[in-house]
């Protein structure tokens, strides 16, 4: 692909930058309307945010929460037709939220029931209040002494990694050149200041060439910064980056097929523990950092505030050295 990039004197109708989710979701659109494209990553596809999910394809619980209907509604029909379109590497997954008394009870019951019917046809199955006996025989470690009952609800459930080497290969059976560790160092630009391709350092051939294009795209995600600078060196920063810590336990805390949604914690962030590949995953924080980074580390802080958030609501809890592997 590189060496295609290199030779090709053809000006592409787009060339992106950035090789995660949002490049090489465009990189399909794109090819799938008959465009050329290039895209460009400086290091793994997905090697980033895109790799480092909860696993979840949600339509916003909290943001329900917030009013933001409209938010809402689009992600659960997105939801839905992802479920359709790739059956192989998404699956519905069942919630349990475990509630405080009569009040949430109510809360939860209508406010998710609300949220099946935003999804219309693509909902993906009924929400529904559970006694405290059924939630406790769905989720047999929750802590009895924490819950009245329970509310169930359906959400979506997706092999992040694998759904985004699927689009990359259909982007490339459409036309779409892509390449990694290509970084773009640089933007081209004719006598009135228009961008008009991109100059690209090949990682691992040490040499520099250039693309031409019609349309670039900054797809960089939290990096959009660092392409912003090439455009207008000294323009002011419009990323404040942050970081979402998950941690993988064994399977033994979480028995049964049930996840468990935690609507509310100290810092008014949702927390999920979620089955997968049959470990759990648990998380996430929300913490603001200096500086953004391809390998963001862990904060103690961060793997503690998880841990001990699980261990209110499980009779199994959860230690440090419990912890099997931590991702952010």
């Amino acid at each position: 692909m590189i060496s295609k990039l290199k030779v090709t004197p053809n000006t592409y109708d787009f060339i992106i930058i950035g090789g995660g989710a949002t490049g090489i979701g465009i990189a399909l659109e794109a090819s799938a309307r008959g465009y050329s494209v290039a895209l460009l990553e400086k290091s793994d596809f997905t090697k980033s945010t895109s790799s480092k999910a909860t696993k979840l394809v949600h339509g916003g619980v909290r943001y329900l929460a917030q009013g933001n209907i409209g938010l809402v509604r689009e992600a659960v029909v997105e939801r839905g037709l992802l479920l359709k379109n790739a059956p192989h590497i998404t699956k519905t997954q069942s919630f349990v939220i475990p509630t405080h008394g009569l009040y949430d009870e109510i809360l939860y019951t209508i406010g998710l029931t609300f949220y099946d019917l935003l999804a219309g046809r693509l909902s993906l199955g009924r929400s529904k209040r559970l006694s405290k006996t059924k939630t406790l025989e769905r989720i047999s470690l929750i802590n009895p002494d924490k819950i009245s009952a329970g509310v169930l609800y359906y959400d979506g459930q997706f092999d992040d990694s694998r759904l985004a080497v699927n689009t990359l290969q259909s982007a490339v059976e459409l036309g779409a050149v892509v390449a990694n560790y290509c970084a773009v160092e640089g933007l081209l630009k004719d006598a009135n200041g228009k961008v008009t391709g991109v100059k690209v350092f090949d990682e691992e051939g040490k040499e520099s060439f250039e693309i031409k294009g019609k349309q670039v795209v900054n797809a960089t995600g939290v990096f959009a910064d660092d392409v912003l600078q090439m455009d207008a060196p000294g323009s002011k920063k419009t990323i404040a980056p942050s970081q979402g810590v998950h941690l993988m336990l064994d399977k033994s805390f979480l028995p049964g097929d049930d996840a468990i949604t935690i609507p509310k914690t100290d810092d008014g962030r949702v927390l999920f523990l979620v089955p997968w590949h049959n470990k759990v995953i648990v998380g996430t924080t929300d913490t603001p950092v200096k500086k953004e980074s391809l390998e963001p580390i862990a904060l103690e802080d961060e793997i503690g505030f998880i841990l001990n958030t699980a261990t209110r609501y499980l009779t199994k809890a959860p230690k440090r050295s419990d912890v099997l592997s931590v991702f952010a």
